[in-house]
């Protein structure tokens, strides 16, 4: 179909593919193209990738329909896309969606830090795994058990941090007065060189050759005020330079004047590659989610070709820490963990939404990431391409970009990297991270906050992992993992309690256990698994070996966990090394498997065997409680009491229902001479919990043994214990007083009491015989019955008669 296109203002023509050759416009099928359409729509089935568990049901707009753009009168063509104002039409939510963001919201920043940089490569490679374990054995990542999460979709702040709205900035102040490059900012699109430089006394050229590789450049802007392109977008101004050039501000003249955006998506002077260029990227249309900037349109102007974004208001990241530097005197003041953390939660989704997709954002970066008033949105999508597509370049950010981009590509990977860099350069005052740490982090002693919340560090350095197998594989799990750092962060910083659930790790079995392994629901035998969980280790060994003997359960990774978990428990931790080498031979990556590693040197009192298993689970799992629960006991087991405290206090302080960090903490304080710190550490025990009154009889008796009689029976005050708990609790404290009273180890104390008695030598011996005749009366064993008389009379007063 060809012919005149019809657009108001545009005189350009219909070529081959149904689109206008200047405004970019897919034109009304006529005649027979118009029944054929028609046929096409009603017979077709709507192709395309597995929508993402996200997103709501949603109806999807029929041809003929009256466009929804506020002020367009146009039609859906059986593309889906408006012949008059080029809207793809948004498929209706069947239930209530987010509310659209209100249109006189300020645009879209635009990149005002490091330009992305152009790569050229060669198609997609495999690449040889050559370094760590997995690697070793020339193994590859494919899948790993460490990819199951949550998939939860959170707005700022994600319930846990208060993140401050961003102001609405007046539209007219955004548009540049003066559009001029700044000269340090002039680099070949090419080669990267330097170009466009004063010299001699002369300004720099805004427009010329790149004197190392001859690459034209052309920093002036190609579109001017009042100039209508496509026939419909009137250009008011330039707001910023990209790597692109210049992006604009216009208003949509067939769409009620709303706001737009324009950026360039090629400027070659040639009309036949800025055509291209604009098929090339318009499945960029098909992108429909809340925290992804909207894409209207696409056109080519003067060998030029455009997209046409909505018009989204609010500062970028990059222009927050800026503002924090101008306000802190012109010092570095990055952004507060907890904050950096629950803008990137908020946006996971989109990243999510985009993989789901098999596409890849290549250029994430602080200037990126827009905040409008409470949420967020990702812009500027000229660097977003399809993963599987082996050609073209790729655009990304020195700095940001991943090393591997070059040679193998864009991955979901790399998209993971840019958002572990983002994360870095948020909260640190990270100089040098486009030179001397471009592929790495900065040594943690010189950034506090890498110091003070060791688990957002491991993050760090997980996510931001030279070689792609070594990081998270998929954007959910990262953001399990963040939402665990981020928990972590807020109660150590606030002092409230931010217990939350795991996708990875079940509760333990009893109180002053380890938590134990969540089954993975994607494995072929879990329900299998699940109905035997709850046996004892023999009998839950015995039916997994019975059910893969009669061919009734396959011989699956979870399976090999749970017999090695069994055999653990029964003390054979040589056979259960064969299982567990043979979950690393399919996935070496498996982490679970050093977990169980620790466990079993755990058991068999291999205090450094268990430190290193357990370290490795919290390289692997940040922001998980229980790694860091088991290396505090493993620390504890080796006398590090100083590092096992402190992961006592992490885990503690996160959840408290972790009564074995509480119990942990309070020994290791007490052993240390704190008792006050060993107080504080009970006193997190929720009322609520059911371990709450067996730790206030703990904490008495380590108040006893801290010789602080009188405030340990203090502890017994409104207690839900048995008459029989409280008396053994009493009959401990006396005792105790009484030996340290006979040895001089303190002094008596005629005004307090225990047991009704007071606090003397000859008190404490009436109130041990008291006690321990009282016990004897109710013990119906004999051998423990002539015991405690025996004691009874001991230790009572001699008396005179």
């Amino acid at each position: 179909m060809t012919g005149t296109c019809a657009e108001p203002g545009c005189g350009g023509t219909i070529l081959a593919d149904g689109y206008c050759d200047t405004c970019g416009t897919k034109a009304a099928p006529t005649g027979r193209d118009a029944r054929r359409a028609r046929r096409a729509s009603r017979a077709a089935t709507p192709a395309g990738p597995p929508p993402s568990s996200e997103a709501p049901a949603v109806e999807a707009p029929s041809a003929g329909t009256s466009c929804s753009e506020p002020g367009c009168s146009g039609t859906i063509l059986a593309d889906g896309y408006c012949d008059t104002c080029g809207t793809k039409a948004s498929a209706r939510p069947v239930a209530a969606y987010a509310a659209p963001v209100a249109a006189a919201t300020p645009p879209a920043g635009a990149p005002d830090g490091p330009s992305p940089s152009r790569v050229s490569r060669p198609s997609r490679i495999g690449r040889t795994l050559v370094t760590g374990s997995a690697r070793a054995k020339g193994a590859r990542r494919t899948s790993s058990a460490r990819t199951r999460s949550t998939s939860q979709r959170f707005s700022i702040g994600a319930g846990l941090v208060d993140v401050p709205p961003a102001p609405v900035i007046d539209p007219s102040t955004v548009v540049l007065a003066n559009p001029v490059v700044d000269e340090e900012k002039r680099f070949c699109s090419k080669c990267g060189a330097a170009v466009g430089r004063s010299k001699g006394g002369r300004p720099g050229r805004e427009k010329g050759f790149c004197g190392a590789c001859r690459q034209p450049y052309d920093f002036v802007p190609k579109l001017s005020t009042g100039m209508l392109v496509g026939g419909q977008y009137e250009i008011l101004g330039c707001l910023a330079h990209g790597g692109l050039g210049w992006i604009y501000l216009a208003r949509d003249k067939a769409v009620n004047d709303r706001w737009v955006v324009l950026k360039g998506l090629l400027d070659s002077g040639d009309e036949a590659a800025s055509v291209a260029a604009v098929a090339e990227k318009r499945f960029l249309a098909e992108v429909q989610h809340p925290n992804i900037v909207e894409i209207y349109n696409f056109v080519s102007h003067r060998g030029a070709g455009y997209i046409v974004m909505e018009y989204v208001g609010g500062p970028s990241l990059k222009q927050i820490l800026k503002k924090r530097r101008a306000d802190n005197g012109d010092q570095p003041s990055p952004l507060p963990v907890g904050q950096a953390i629950a803008y990137v939660l908020a946006v996971l989704p989109a990243f999510a939404y985009l993989h789901d997709r098999r596409l890849v954002y290549c250029d994430f970066k602080p200037d990126n990431l827009i905040q409008v008033v409470d949420q967020v949105k990702l812009i500027d999508l000229g660097g977003v391409r399809r993963a599987d597509d082996p050609s073209g370049d790729v655009y990304g950010t020195v700095g940001f970009q991943a090393p591997e981009v070059a040679e193998v590509g864009p991955s979901i990977a790399s998209d993971v990297y840019t958002i572990g860099r983002t994360l870095a350069v948020l909260t640190l005052d990270f100089r040098g991270y486009q030179s001397t740490f471009q592929h790495s982090l900065p040594d943690p002693e010189d950034h506090p906050p890498l110091v003070r919340h060791e688990s957002f560090h491991r993050l760090l350095l997980k996510a931001t992992a030279p070689h792609p197998d070594d990081r998270f594989q998929s954007v959910p799990e990262l953001g399990d993992q963040l939402v665990g750092v981020l928990r972590e962060v807020v109660a150590l910083e606030q002092g409230r309690p931010q217990p939350g659930a795991s996708s990875l790790f079940a509760a333990a079995s009893h109180d002053d256990g380890l938590p134990t392994l969540a089954l993975d629901p994607s494995d072929a035998a879990a329900s299998f698994l699940g109905n035997v969980l709850a046996l004892g280790p023999e009998q839950r060994l015995a039916e997994i070996d019975a059910a893969v003997a009669a061919g009734h359960v396959d011989d699956t990774s979870e399976v090999h966990l749970r017999r090695a978990a069994a055999l653990a428990e029964l003390g054979r931790g040589s056979d259960a090394e064969a299982l567990l080498a043979a979950v690393e031979d399919d996935d070496p990556w498996d982490w679970r498997t050093a977990w169980l590693r620790g466990v079993i040197a755990l058991r068999a009192g291999d205090a450094a065997a268990a430190t290193a298993a357990f370290d490795r689970c919290l390289a692997e799992v940040p922001g998980e409680l229980a790694p860091k629960l088991a290396s505090a006991m493993a620390a504890e087991r080796a006398g590090d009491l100083e590092t096992a405290a402190t992961l006592y206090d992490v885990v503690s302080s996160v959840d408290p229902s972790y009564v074995t960090a509480v119990k942990g903490l309070a020994r290791c304080r007490l052993g240390s001479g704190d008792v006050a710190a060993a107080l504080a550490g009970f006193d997190r025990v929720p009322r609520t919990h059911r371990e709450y009154e067996a730790t206030r009889l703990e904490a008495a008796r380590a108040l006893a043994r801290a010789g602080r009689h009188a405030d340990a029976v203090g502890q017994l005050e409104g207690l839900d214990v048995t008459e029989g708990e409280r008396d053994a609790v009493l009959l401990d404290i006396a005792e105790d007083a009484l030996a340290k009273l006979t040895s001089n180890t303190i002094g008596p104390d005629p005004q307090a009491r225990v047991a009704g008695h007071p606090l003397t030598t000859e008190g404490m011996r009436r109130a041990v015989e008291a006690m321990c005749r009282r016990i004897a009366d109710r013990t119906t064993d004999r051998d423990e019955r002539y015991r405690l008389v025996d004691r009874a009379n001991a230790v009572r007063p001699v008396t005179l008669v």
